[in-house]
């Protein structure tokens, strides 16, 4: 059985920070190869990765010069080893954007701040302005085209029948049809990179369409124990990796 394994870097990457700690080493050094291989079920018999496909964006280092070169160290990893058989970039974005200022409330939702002391708005007559909202700028980041690039790989290689089964790596619920489409085909596994629920639009019963369907979890321990050798061939994982 030939699988097909397709990634959205992004979504897998926070997936893994949230499961192990954005400050913690020993995550980021992902075999992405060897982690989804460790997941094939037993009910896909014979089942052998015979093509991933890792779909990402470069990032910027406004933030951290030192980010882009950590990420190109990963990716030429991924290359040199072996790991993955195509990367596909889409575009990271940084724009500024003005929003009202908010706080979270206890259940996390945004709330709007609005003028009361003691910081309180005045008017050109210095009368006070209850409840006049603050704008402020800040620093807009978006990755842009992983999910298209996963939808449209994986629709690629079912149509033309160049796998027999394909695993999905994300939790992204924009992947709902081209997930769908691909169960009336070929049976389909995601694999939801955080201990979160599988979203809502991407659920599913273990038989529709073609059947032998499954969906798992990851945890912090999954992504320690499938890390890349350091180096992989001439690249050295980055420090404090």
């Amino acid at each position: 059985m030939r699988v097909g394994v397709y990634v959205d870097g992004f979504n897998l990457y926070y997936g893994a920070r949230q499961s192990c700690g954005k400050g913690t080493a020993g995550w980021r050094w992902l075999d992405v190869r060897s982690l989804v291989a460790s997941r094939l079920p037993s009910q896909w018999t014979d089942a052998e990765i015979s093509r991933v496909v890792y779909c990402t964006a470069r990032v910027s280092g406004i933030d951290d010069p030192s980010t882009p070169q950590d990420q190109d160290r990963y990716l030429r990893a991924l290359e040199v080893g072996g790991i993955v058989d195509h990367i596909e970039y889409g575009n990271f974005v940084t724009r500024v954007r003005h929003s009202p200022l908010v706080t979270a409330s206890p259940k996390g939702r945004p709330v709007i701040v609005q003028s009361r002391w003691p910081v309180m708005v005045k008017d050109a007559a210095r009368a006070d302005v209850p409840d006049a909202r603050f704008i402020v700028s800040h620093l807009h980041r978006e990755e842009k085209g992983s999910d298209v690039n996963v939808a449209t790989h994986l629709m690629h290689d079912v149509f033309h029948g160049s796998v027999d089964g394909v695993v999905v790596v994300s939790n992204d619920s924009d992947l709902k049809l081209p997930i769908a489409v691909a169960r009336d085909r070929v049976p389909v596994g995601i694999i939801t990179p955080s201990s979160q629920r599988l979203a809502g639009d991407l659920a599913f019963a273990p038989n529709d369409g073609v059947g032998s369907h499954w969906q798992t979890n990851l945890s912090a321990r999954d992504f320690k124990d499938h890390q890349l050798p350091d180096p992989v061939g001439p690249v050295p994982k980055p420090d404090e990796w």
